[in-house]
Formats: C-alpha cells, structure tokens, sequence
C-alpha cells in the first residue's frame, strides 16, 4: 500500500498544472481513483469511473482549483 501512494504522489504532481479543463480533470481524477481503489483493494475500474466522474464534475465548483475554461 505504500508504494502505491507513492506512485500516486509522483503521478499527480505534473497534473497540479493541467486542471483548467474538464478533460484534464477526469483524467486526473481516474487516475487518482483508480490509484486509491488499487491501494484500498478495491475494484480499480470502478475506482477510475468514480474519480473521473467527480473530477469532471468539479469544474463547476469552487474547490480551490484554477477555474476551468469554457472553451478555446
């Protein structure tokens, strides 16, 4: 379980920068939630369907994160 969160924290730290669009977000936030789910012995699929879905759905609140761009 260790070296998950390890990989974890190494894996996240380039996405810090990218989180300004709904893409980036649920891909970061499969990522994490398959991480979380493989660390927890969970379901990793279900994990990742789960973290993207809410990664997705936080461009739309203030969670302390760059604010995502409507469009380009």
């Amino acid at each position: 379980m260790r070296k998950s969160l390890v990989v974890f924290f190494l894996l996240s730290m380039p996405l810090a920068g990218c989180l300004q669009d709904p893409t980036s977000r649920g891909v970061a936030g499969a990522a994490a939630g398959a991480l979380v789910a493989d660390a927890t012995d969970s379901n990793m699929l279900t994990g990742a369907v789960i973290g993207g879905l809410a990664g997705v759905a936080t461009c739309g609140i203030e969670v302390g994160l760059p604010p995502c761009n409507s469009g380009y």
